[in-house]
């Protein structure tokens, strides 16, 4: 049992005792006592002035004295004004170390069949072109946050929608068929996310150039520069192309539709193994071309019913005024969806697929607004979770100019950003030392791994809502808040495991709180310790990967502390000698699961 737990069941006996009154659990306010202060828990005593009808000092008096004379986990106490600090016996921090060694998954709750269902939504690519460093943060956000949401009981269900259809999806598709030559990811030796990107960008240059010669002759004719400008990109013959393809696939050309699966399935291939390389995946993947048409049906439906209104020219309208907010389009007036009603076509989708208790999008912060739209359209719409529709929204990510541009020259590529995250890392490992007396193979897997780390770790470690800088550089220092500072804290740990093992040092099943007593390092690392589980439980209530990210840095910087002015194996009293080991053991356990909720790996050596 917690020490938290033994304490506030035993003030509430002590409330009992003392006053003949009962209180609730969440009157019990126990918190770790400041640095000034002796002790290691804190009681607020002021909610029980009431209930003991003295002064908050003498009602701390009271419970201190009970306390020390009744629970075995208090040693000893003393009062600051309303504030009972409370002295842990030391058997207490070993019982709880041990406690915390017999959980392997420690920190986590296990979900029962009943357990809510949460679904979370990241990812959301385009198919016209390569995933870039702003999908590396959602997609890292996205898939903490479901380990996180996990961790805390929940059933949780990972999703992707694909936006696979319009008009961008026709660009790619066009220049393919203009200057493609049948060439394919094969033929070409590039990913196929890549390859049509390029197109997609080909497509751009022509048409920009398209532009800017029917505005140059516009002009001529008398013609505005700006109203010139706007024609131009009107009448250009490319985006005319384009638009006509996707009238063609919007009917169902079958042509068209055919070059449209193959230049997808080449994009799906790429992203698959951008994924991989991320260490991401889904339970289920959604597509726009899927659920568009289910969108304006249930738009129809919530007109049939008065839900929205239709205006003269044949569009249809949500009308938002009463919650504060304007006017929404959901149906243009030739009967085209826009983005919202592709949601509402989605959410039906999924609603049908999963009985789901909440929904959470993981989606950039230029999209507040729109969803605080779709909550209440959803709502409107009968969906039990839309009103509650938790839109998880993050900042911008950019990277130090000059720094890692892509082959556009305009956004950072995600594959050419972890390839240089890994190179970094083994150019750095090398230079430090690190890989000596390592194989080949060896090196190539903590390269990777310590190069995943230190990206995933920088970016996650930030709060989501706030816009950052990545510094591919900065991220892989072996000291500091960073991947790699936390990875070969762990590494350290495991050699000593392995070294104490190849000296025949067994470890009890059980340590005996009655032979050693820790020191203030090892109670404060303990108390660190016995910090995850609710380090965990905020992270889930506050959605904050950041959060975990802070904890682990935090458990590593106290461990390295200890680690700095205690040996472990060179310690002669076999008794301490023990406790040392286990909570290393466990330090590196609490480590490795806190990680995990990141989606880093730790190494077993570096």
């Amino acid at each position: 049992m917690k020490i938290e737990t033994t304490i506030a069941d035993a003030v509430k006996a002590g409330i009992k005792t003392l006053y003949g009154q009962e209180v609730p659990d969440k009157m019990v306010q126990l918190q770790k006592t400041k640095r000034e202060f002796e002790g290691n828990l804190t009681l607020v005593v002021f909610p029980f002035l009431k209930v003991s009808k003295k002064k908050p000092e003498d009602t701390a008096e009271d419970l201190g004295r009970y306390l020390a004379a009744n629970c075995t986990a208090v040693a000893s106490y003393n009062v600051v004004k309303g504030f009972l600090n409370l002295v842990i016996a030391p058997a207490a921090w070993v019982e709880l170390l041990c406690d915390i060694d017999a959980d392997p998954a420690y920190g986590e709750r296990k979900a029962e069949p009943d357990a809510p269902l949460v679904m979370i939504e990241y990812s959301s690519p385009n198919t016209n072109k390569p995933l870039h460093l702003g999908h590396v943060r959602n997609n890292l956000l996205g898939w903490s946050l479901a380990q996180i949401m996990q961790a805390n009981g929940n059933r949780v269900v990972k999703t992707n929608i694909v936006n696979d259809r319009g008009i961008h999806i026709c660009k790619s598709m066009l220049a393919w068929l203009k200057w493609g030559g049948g060439e394919t990811p094969e033929t070409s030796g590039k990913k196929g996310d890549h390859l049509i990107g390029d197109y997609y960008v080909a497509f751009d240059k022509h048409y920009r150039e398209e532009v800017k010669e029917l505005t140059a002759k516009y002009i001529a004719g008398g013609m505005a520069a700006e109203e010139a400008e706007k024609k131009a990109k009107e009448e250009a013959p490319l985006i005319k192309e384009a638009h006509e393809m996707l009238v063609k696939w919007e009917q169902g050309d079958e042509e068209v539709r055919s070059l449209w699966r193959k230049m997808n399935s080449w994009v799906y291939a790429g992203f698959d193994e951008t994924y991989k390389a991320l260490g991401v995946g889904f339970d289920k993947i959604y597509y726009e071309s899927d659920t568009y048409l289910r969108g304006k049906a249930k738009v129809e439906e919530g007109l049939a019913k008065g839900l929205f209104e239709r205006h003269e020219d044949g569009s249809v309208w949500a009308d938002l005024t009463a919650e504060g907010l304007d006017q929404k389009l959901l149906l243009r007036s030739d009967g085209t969806s826009v983005y919202m009603t592709q949601d509402i076509g989605t959410a039906e989708m999924r609603f049908n697929d999963y009985p789901i208790d909440k929904m959470i999008y993981v989606v950039g912060n230029e999209q507040n607004y729109h969803f605080q739209v779709l909550s209440i359209l959803l709502d409107r719409l009968g969906f039990k979770w839309g009103k509650e529709l938790v839109h998880f929204s993050y900042g911008m990510v950019e990277l130090p100019n000059g720094k890692m541009k892509s082959r556009e020259g305009t956004v950072v590529d995600a594959d050419d950003l972890i390839a240089e995250m890994i190179a970094q890392a083994r150019r750095t490992s090398e230079e430090l030392g690190k890989f000596d007396d390592i194989s080949e193979e060896e090196r190539s897997e903590i390269a990777r791994i310590v190069g995943m780390g230190a990206l995933k770790y920088f970016i996650l470690k930030v709060d989501a809502r706030k816009n950052m800088l990545f510094n591919p550089e900065e991220s892989i220092d072996f000291n500091g808040n960073t991947g790699p500072f936390i990875q070969y804290t762990h590494a350290r740990i495991r050699s000593i495991l392995r070294k104490a093992e190849a000296e025949g040092i067994t470890l009890p099943e059980r340590l005996d709180a009655t032979n050693v007593e820790p020191n203030d390092k090892e109670v404060a690392l303990i108390q660190k310790l016995n910090e995850f589980g609710a380090a965990v439980e905020q992270a889930g209530k506050d959605y904050s990967p950041s959060g975990i990210a802070n904890y682990c840095y935090e458990l590593t910087k106290e461990f390295n502390q200890f680690y700095h002015d205690y040996s472990i194996l060179k310690e002669p009293d076999t008794n301490k000698k023990q406790l040392r080991l286990v909570l290393a053991r466990n330090v590196a356990k609490t480590i490795k699961n806190g990680m995990a909720l990141l989606g880093i790996e730790v190494p077993e050596r570096m």
